[in-house]
C-alpha cells in the first residue's frame, strides 16, 4: 500500500495519540471528520496500521521479560509458526546470522519463564536455545513514523 502525505499524517497523529477524536484528527489533516474516518478504517483494513493498548507487563504482574534465540532445523516458517501459538510468546521473527528465530517472552517470575522455554523447546524442530533475561528495560517505542 503506498501511504500519501495525508495518510502519514494521519498515522503520525495516532501514533501521539491512539484515541484521537476523528473531530480533532480531521482539521489536523485537511479532512473533515467522516473523511478521516473512512481513512483510519482503510489503513486499518489494509493493515498499514492497528490501533491498540501497549501496557507495561510489569504492572500487570509479568516481573520477566527475556529475548531468545533459537536454532531450529527443518520447516523454520512452520516451526515459527508453531512457536507463534504460545500467548506468552509476544514477538517472533526469522532471522539470518547465529540464530534462526528470535523471540520475546513475558512471564509471572522465573519459574513461568523456564516452563515457557520448556514448552518451546518441545517443538518438533527446535534443536538449541538461548535466553537472554531483561535486567533493565531502557527504551521500547512503537512510533517510527512513517517515510
Amino acid at each position: 500500500m503506498k501511504l500519501d502525505d495525508t495518510d502519514k499524517a494521519i498515522i503520525g497523529h495516532l501514533q501521539s495519540d491512539g484515541r484521537m477524536p476523528f473531530s480533532n484528527l480531521g482539521p489536523l489533516v485537511g479532512l473533515s471528520p467522516a473523511a478521516v474516518r473512512q481513512r483510519v478504517l482503510h489503513l486499518i483494513d489494509e493493515g498499514a496500521m492497528q490501533i491498540v493498548a501497549v501496557t507495561d507487563p510489569t504492572t500487570l504482574g509479568f516481573t520477566v521479560q527475556a529475548m531468545a534465540g533459537l536454532t531450529l532445523e527443518g520447516d523454520l516458517d512452520a516451526t515459527a509458526k508453531k512457536i507463534a501459538e504460545i500467548d506468552a510468546v509476544d514477538y517472533v521473527v526469522v532471522v539470518a546470522g547465529r540464530f534462526d528465530v528470535m523471540i520475546e517472552v513475558v512471564a509471572e517470575d522465573m519459574e513461568g519463564l523456564m516452563a515457557i522455554m520448556n514448552r518451546i523447546r518441545a517443538i518438533p524442530g527446535v534443536v538449541g536455545s538461548e535466553v537472554f533475561t531483561y535486567m533493565s528495560l531502557e527504551k521500547q517505542t512503537y512510533n517510527w513514523g512513517t517515510r
